[in-house]
């Protein structure tokens, strides 16, 4: 797919994100958003997937290891083909499949249950790792949260990563700055991210994570490099494309309501109209 229709199937991405959070009473939107064009360049472009058959052996992997972003990733795997848009109504709600954080037992397209912030990196990195060991080519992708990476766990994955060479592994950090009770700086900076997983002997990349001209360079650059794990620090904001969501912390775990949910859709319908002139 060219930048052009990226960029519109995102805007479908970000519908998808706040019908279900709308119809949920509850969720997580902002890091949803933010998260948005990474989440439709790696379904719709980067990895090596099949919505007809979800545990196609040879398939790339990708682990969400920030779970409570589950509405991003099901509206994702909802407009490729997974499973079907109108579901998406059904998040959280009693008997659905569509739980509040991704179920791999019960969702097409879901390769790890996560949710407790941490723990899907080394999900991830075993992945890797069973890859490599078994001479497979498939290549593992698992997104973590700034914050979420001021738990322990992300750095003893990353240090086993970068020993044992994880060519075929990318981490993505969405770096919007805020988690649920400020800025990461005044919770807990893990600043210089950069630095850090440099130190873990990872290829670092940076990039502005909404601009889907620099996310296709940077996965691009990621394929090229041997013998490092990757690491794409996204700079985005929370609650992108919704303007009176972005950059607000109040946004990370709150749904809508009826008027907020018409306005935002109002303003995603209009961005998707610039787009196609």
């Amino acid at each position: 797919m060219n930048i052009l229709d990226l960029e519109q199937k995102a805007i479908e991405v970000r519908k998808g994100i706040l019908t279900a959070v709308y119809h949920a009473k509850s969720g997580h939107p902002g890091g949803s958003l933010s998260a948005a064009d990474l989440f439709t360049y790696l379904y719709f472009e980067e990895m090596n997937i099949d919505p007809r058959n979800p545990d196609m052996e040879n398939r790339d992997r990708f682990v969400l290891s920030k779970g409570h972003t589950a509405p991003g990733l099901y509206s994702t795997l909802a407009n490729r083909g997974f499973f079907p848009v109108g579901d998406l109504k059904t998040l959280r709600h009693l008997g659905s499949y569509l739980q509040g954080h991704p179920d791999m037992k019960h969702i097409p397209g879901v390769d790890m249950s996560s949710g407790s912030l941490g723990q899907g990196l080394s999900a991830a990195v075993g992945m890797a790792m069973s890859g490599k060991m078994a001479g497979k080519d498939y290549r593992v992708y698992a997104m973590c949260g700034d914050g979420e990476i001021q738990e322990g766990q992300i750095w003893e994955a990353a240090m086993f990563a970068g020993h044992h060479k994880l060519d075929n592994l990318t981490v993505i950090i969405d770096n919007n700055n805020l988690q649920i009770d400020g800025t990461v700086q005044e919770v807990c900076s893990p600043y210089p991210i950069d630095k850090k997983f440099a130190a873990f002997h990872f290829h670092v990349i940076t990039i502005d994570g909404n601009d889907m001209t620099q996310i296709a360079t940077a996965f691009k650059q990621a394929h090229t490099k041997k013998d490092k794990p990757t690491v794409i620090i996204a700079n985005t904001v929370k609650g992108k494309g919704v303007s009176f969501m972005e950059n607000k912390v109040g946004w990370h775990g709150k749904a809508p309501n009826e008027e907020e949910y018409l306005l935002a859709m109002q303003e995603l319908k209009k961005a998707g109209e610039a787009i196609c002139q």
